[in-house]
């Protein structure tokens, strides 16, 4: 069965098509090419000023967290599913240049039968605790308070989104405006920064239905068959061959489970955004962060552009284990998983390495990983080391 259609068959999409048709023709706010919506002032209703509302969810992560909690006891892996929910809004703004002063509000739906309460406090305990670990570099973003829901009938087990708000001056937006002969920045998804208590295996909040039911073994069907949509077909639940206890060895971090690698929270590159763009906003030309289409991102955001990739991060251990596992398509690994780099700048070469040196400060490696060229129409080209691939739109 190709890549393509197993995606389909267990009801995702890593390109998101259709949603991307309904959209189309709908007002795209004051800068249209921006990597978020920006809406007039709303608030003050001053010229000067613009709006960003953002909302987002751990997705089918917590699905997996739920596994695991069962299988182990281990509740910290919650505290991990709320960072992931909070940081794909966060960093998703931080692209047009929002980076504090944000309002966020929590929507979690669990089923109750399956979600204890032990399981809510840790969720709400755990925003405070993400929100205050931001605060400590200089990142101010405020909790106003959610709503918590019991819907049994219609979430399987538990649900966890966050809805973001920022107000900012309209001359500070970064908008994407990406030029022929700007190189590319990209900051790695994975290893242990500065400001992270564990090893990051690069995971982010996509491509978790595929790499939870290709990697884990079939026992977990039978065992927990409230973590799966029962109209997925069984050939296609829990392929793979690893438990979530099984040790993986990772040289200079030492060994971590399988689910723990898996779950690894969705990297923030928040305090290194915060520096760059108190430094640098004006000599960025896009910001993207790497989620929904993975390495191929970047397509929606430019036109007559060639998008070059070709001194990418060695493959990190995640996804070498989701490669192995699920027999995917290296070409198809790159539009559904980050790969090592969920962030990418794109600049000049001399502000490049003043990017890199900010980032390495906080013990995130950072490369020019690509460039552009001109073209007619948009093209990506991504090679590594097993070969080159064509990316078109």
């Amino acid at each position: 069965m190709s890549d393509s259609l197993k995606y389909d068959e267990r009801g995702v999409s890593a390109s998101k098509s259709e949603v991307h048709s309904a959209i189309k023709g709908l007002d795209k706010g004051l800068f249209p090419n921006a990597f978020c919506k920006i809406l007039p002032d709303l608030v003050a209703h001053n010229e000067d000023y613009c709006n960003i509302m953002h909302a987002d969810t751990a997705g089918t992560k917590t699905s997996l967290a739920y596994l695991y909690w069962k299988e182990t006891g281990d509740l910290s892996v919650w505290k991990g599913v709320v960072q992931d929910s909070i940081v794909m809004n966060l960093d998703d703004m931080a692209c047009v240049g929002c980076i504090d002063d944000i309002i966020i509000s929590s929507t979690v739906g669990r089923n109750k039968k399956q979600i204890t309460g032990e399981v809510v406090k840790e969720v709400i305990q755990g925003t405070g605790a993400f929100l205050s670990q931001l605060e400590e570099y200089g990142v101010k973003v405020t909790l106003a308070g959610g709503e918590t829901a019991d819907v049994g009938d219609i979430v399987r087990t538990i649900d966890i989104g966050f809805t973001a708000f920022g107000r900012m001056k309209k001359e500070d937006v970064v908008d994407i405006n990406i030029q022929e002969g700007d190189v590319i920045v990209g900051f790695a998804s994975y290893g242990q920064s500065v400001y992270e208590n564990d090893y990051n295996g690069g995971m982010g909040s996509n491509g978790l239905t595929s790499a939870r039911h290709d990697v884990f073994a079939k026992k977990y069907m039978t065992k927990y068959p409230e973590s799966f949509d029962p109209n997925v077909p069984s050939d296609l639940i829990f392929c793979g061959s690893k438990s979530v206890d099984d040790i993986i060895h990772l040289e200079e971090y030492g060994d971590i489970t399988a689910g723990k690698l898996v779950l690894s929270p969705t990297r923030t590159y928040l305090p290194i955004l915060k520096r760059i763009l108190n430094d640098h906003r004006k000599e960025l030309n896009g910001i993207i962060h790497c989620t929904g289409g993975a390495q191929t991102k970047v397509e929606k955001f430019v036109k007559d552009k060639k998008i070059i990739k070709d001194n990418l991060f060695s493959l990190p251990p995640l996804f070498q284990m989701i490669e192995e596992e699920s027999k995917t398509a290296r070409k198809e690994m790159y539009q559904v998983f980050n790969m090592g780099h969920r962030l990418e700048i794109y600049t000049d070469v001399s502000t490049a390495a003043k990017l890199i040196s900010i980032s390495e400060s906080f013990n995130i490696p950072a490369q020019i990983i690509g460039r552009v060229e001109a073209n007619e129409g948009v093209e990506i080209e991504i090679t590594d080391d097993k070969g080159t691939y064509h990316y078109s739109s």
